[in-house]
């Protein structure tokens, strides 16, 4: 049976992480393997991988095919370089102990370019940090100073608000003033006129009065003249009727005595 040398997927959602395995071709991706050879998580920088690397060089001898993906990492590991090797070793070009010192100092070279460049990642990471850290200082320093500026504009809003309301102030009183020292000679010119103003109104008054009190006096003393006129009048028409009496009497009495 063809066998092939993939990837099983394992994790969770967003982030996965695999097993290599030695399964029958025929099978399913997440299905049953004949080996499970190593990990593989990408999750990490670098990625992590694990692997047994002489199980891996024996199926790789007895014809197992992997995949791109399971190429690469097995590369990555120097699986197909000591493969190659041992193939060397059999032909008869290598001895197994320059096959094994080859592939020894092979693995440190790759230790080393792995280290330097999880150090180079690390400096990276330092300097993002440091950098990180100075734009954070400058943000810092210009919220500090656009606070500080906000703070003297506003005692800056306030002094002239102070200084506008005092100049208001000032000129109120100005114009009061101004009002006062119009509104003296005003008054005082007032004051003059009143009385003028009082004298033509009893003037008035006194002209007014005179001739209703003259009427008044007239109509009051015309029926006095009336009431005495009637009064001397009254004994004198009774004397007068008297007299007539009298007279018209004594004729009776002479025609008594005939």
């Amino acid at each position: 049976m063809p066998v092939r040398i993939r990837l099983q997927r394992h994790g969770k959602k967003g982030k996965p992480y695999y097993w290599v395995v030695a399964a029958d071709a025929r099978s399913k991706r997440d299905g049953k393997f004949l080996e499970k050879l190593g990990s593989y998580n990408p999750n990490t920088n670098p990625a992590t991988i694990e692997l047994n690397i002489d199980n891996s060089v024996q199926w790789l001898v007895n014809g197992a095919q992997p995949s791109d993906t399971a190429r690469r990492i097995l590369s990555y590991k120097g699986v197909l370089y000591k493969h190659h090797l041992l193939g060397g070793v059999r032909k008869g070009a290598l001895t197994e102990e320059q096959a094994e010192a080859k592939f020894n100092a092979w693995v440190e070279e790759k230790a080393k370019a792995i280290a330097n460049k999880e150090a180079g990642l690390d400096k990276e990471k330092a300097e993002a940090r440091a950098k990180a850290l100075e734009a954070e200082k400058e943000v810092n320093e210009k919220r500090a100073l656009a606070a500080a500026e906000a703070l003297t504009e506003d005692a800056e809003a306030e002094i002239t608000e102070e200084a506008i309301v005092v100049t208001e102030e000032a000129g109120a009183e100005a114009e009061t003033t101004e009002e006062a020292a119009t509104e003296e000679p005003v008054a005082k010119e007032a004051a003059t006129k009143e009385p003028v103003a009082e004298e033509a109104v009893t003037e008035e008054v006194v002209e007014e009065a005179a001739p209703v009190a003259k009427e008044e006096v007239v109509e009051e003393a015309a029926p006095v003249a009336e009431e005495e006129v009637a009064k001397e009048a009254a004994p004198a028409k009774a004397e007068d009727t008297a007299i007539e009496g009298d007279t018209e009497e004594k004729p009776a009495a002479s025609e008594k005595k005939k």
